[in-house]
C-alpha cells in the first residue's frame, strides 16, 4: 500500500484533543506521524493530498443504518451501502438487523461479514437482533452472534413491548458487553399513526402520534437499564421530553447514551404538508420546540452521536398514498452537509460535530475508531467547509433515493475518505483536484 501525506490540512481529532494545521502521514494503513510539518518522504510511489483550506478529522462512524442485504438487494446491498457511505464521508458504519431472514443468528451474522470482506471499502459491523424475528417474544441468539462479531443488540424498526423480554435482553447484554440500541415508540400508542400528533396533523387530516409514544419508552428503557445495569443506547431522539428524561438519567449516572438523525435536526412536522412520503420516518417529525431541544441536547452532550437512520426503500413502497407509504429516508449521502448547517448556525461547535461524528459513536458500540493516535487505522474523513453545491439525488451511490433533500442548498463536502491508509472516495467537483502520486 502507498504511503499517504495529507498536507496542510486543519487537523482536528477530539479523542487527543487536537486542533492544529499541519500534516498528517499514514504508512502501511496506520497513522504514522501528526505534525506542523512532515517532509515529503523520498521512496516511491506515495501519494499526497494538498489539504489546504480543508479540514482532516479521523474518519467518521455512522452506527445506526439499513444495508437490506440479504433479503431486499433492490433496496440496498453491502456493496452499494459502502459506496454510499464513502461517499458521505463515513469509514464506518453498523448495520441493523431487520434484513431477510433477520440477523438474529450466527449463520446470518456471518453470512454479512462474508459479503463486507468481499464487498466493502469501508469498516461495516452488525448488529444483531434482540428477539427471534424481530418479533418481540423469544430473545435471539445473542451469545452465538456475539462470537459472530456483533457490536450490539436491537430491533430497530419495531419496540420491544414486552418489558420482561428487554429487561432479560439486558441481562444477557452485560455478560458480553454489548449496548442495548433501543427503538422507542409505544406501538400501541402509536397506533395507525403516521406523522406527529398536533396541530398540522389535524391540518393534514393524517393519523397522529403523540411524543408520549416515545416518551413513555425512553423512560421504560432507562429504568430497566438502572435495574440491570446494562448500557442502554436509545437511537433516533426526535422529543423534547426524551431529552430530558435521557439528561436526567445522565445525572443520575445511568449508563444511557442517545443520538440524532439529520432529518429530526433539520425537519419540522410543516415538511409534510405537501404529502411527500419521504417525510414519513419513524419516529415522525417533530414541532420547533423539539428541534430547539435536540439542539441543545447535542450541544451540551446530552445526545452523544448523530447517526442517519439511513432506510433505504423502494420507488414503490413510497410512491403511494401517504398512510401506506414506508416508514424512512436514505441518509449516508446527505447527513453531514444537514449536521454541518448546526455548525454554521451556531447552534453547536464544530469540536461538538466531530467528536458526535468520531470519538462518541465509536465509544458507544465498543470499537477501536474516531482517532488519529499514531498506530491508529488510517480512517480519516477531509472536507471542504466552504463548498456550496445543491444535493442531487441523481449521483446517489445508494440504490434508493428516498429522500426529501434533493435540490437542496448545502455548505460543506466530503473531498476524501481514506479508510485503512486507502482513498475509498474522492468528491467528483476535485477532478483538477491537488492530489498526485510521487513518483
Amino acid at each position: 500500500m502507498k504511503p499517504l501525506l495529507i498536507k496542510g490540512g486543519r487537523i482536528i481529532d477530539c479523542d487527543q484533543n487536537l486542533d492544529l494545521r499541519g500534516d498528517l502521514f499514514v504508512r502501511g494503513g496506520k497513522i504514522e506521524a501528526i505534525a506542523t510539518s512532515i517532509p515529503i518522504p523520498q521512496e516511491s510511489p506515495c501519494t499526497i493530498i494538498d489539504a489546504e483550506g480543508l479540514i482532516v478529522t479521523p474518519g467518521w462512524l455512522d452506527i445506526h443504518t439499513h444495508l437490506r442485504e440479504p433479503g431486499a438487494n433492490h433496496k440496498e446491498t453491502i456493496k452499494s451501502g459502502s459506496e454510499a457511505a464513502a461517499a458521505g464521508g463515513f469509514t464506518t458504519i453498523a448495520c441493523m438487523p431487520n434484513t431477510q431472514p433477520v440477523n438474529d443468528n450466527s449463520f446470518i451474522t456471518n453470512y454479512i461479514y462474508q459479503k463486507v470482506s468481499s464487498d466493502s471499502d469501508v469498516n461495516i459491523y452488525c448488529i444483531g437482533a434482540i428477539s427471534k424475528g424481530l418479533q418481540g417474544e423469544q430473545l435471539a441468539e445473542i451469545g452465538s452472534m456475539w462470537e459472530a462479531g456483533i457490536v450490539g443488540i436491537s430491533d430497530d424498526g419495531n419496540t420491544v413491548m414486552n418489558s420482561y423480554l428487554m429487561r432479560k435482553a439486558m441481562d444477557y447484554s452485560k455478560r458480553f458487553d454489548l449496548v442495548v440500541i433501543t427503538h422507542c415508540e409505544d406501538s400501541n400508542l402509536k397506533g395507525k399513526g403516521v406523522m406527529n400528533e398536533g396541530f398540522n396533523s389535524a391540518r393534514f387530516g393524517l393519523r397522529g402520534i403523540p411524543n408520549a409514544a416515545e416518551e413513555l419508552m425512553v423512560a421504560r428503557d432507562i429504568l430497566l437499564s438502572e435495574l440491570t445495569g446494562a448500557k442502554l443506547h436509545i437511537a433516533h431522539v426526535s422529543t423534547q421530553g426524551s431529552v430530558e428524561l435521557i439528561r436526567q438519567a445522565k445525572k443520575r449516572g445511568a449508563r444511557v447514551s442517545a443520538e440524532v438523525t439529520p432529518h429530526h435536526l433539520t425537519l419540522t412536522d410543516e415538511a409534510v404538508g405537501n404529502y411527500d412520503t419521504n417525510t414519513k420516518v419513524a419516529p415522525p417529525l417533530r414541532e420547533i420546540q423539539d428541534l430547539e431541544a435536540l439542539w441543545e441536547g447535542l450541544a451540551d452532550g446530552t445526545i452523544d452521536a448523530l447517526a442517519s437512520d439511513h432506510a433505504p426503500h423502494s420507488v414503490e413502497e413510497k410512491e403511494v398514498e401517504y398512510d401506506l407509504a414506508a416508514f424512512g429516508m436514505v441518509g449516508l449521502e446527505t447527513a453531514f452537509p444537514l449536521y454541518f448547517r448546526l455548525v454554521l448556525e451556531n447552534k453547536i461547535s464544530l469540536s461538538r460535530l466531530v467528536s458526535a461524528l468520531t470519538v462518541k459513536p465509536a465509544e458507544i458500540i465498543g470499537i477501536p475508531r474516531g482517532t488519529l493516535k499514531v498506530g491508529s487505522q488510517a480512517d480519516i474523513t477531509v472536507f471542504d467547509p466552504k463548498s456550496r453545491y445543491r444535493l442531487d439525488k441523481s449521483k446517489f451511490r445508494s440504490r434508493s433515493t428516498n429522500t426529501p433533500f434533493h435540490g437542496v442548498e448545502v455548505q460543506g463536502k466530503v473531498c476524501y475518505t481514506v479508510c485503512g491508509g486507502k482513498v475509498v472516495h474522492r468528491s467528483e467537483h476535485l477532478s483538477n483536484s491537488p492530489i498526485k502520486e510521487l513518483k
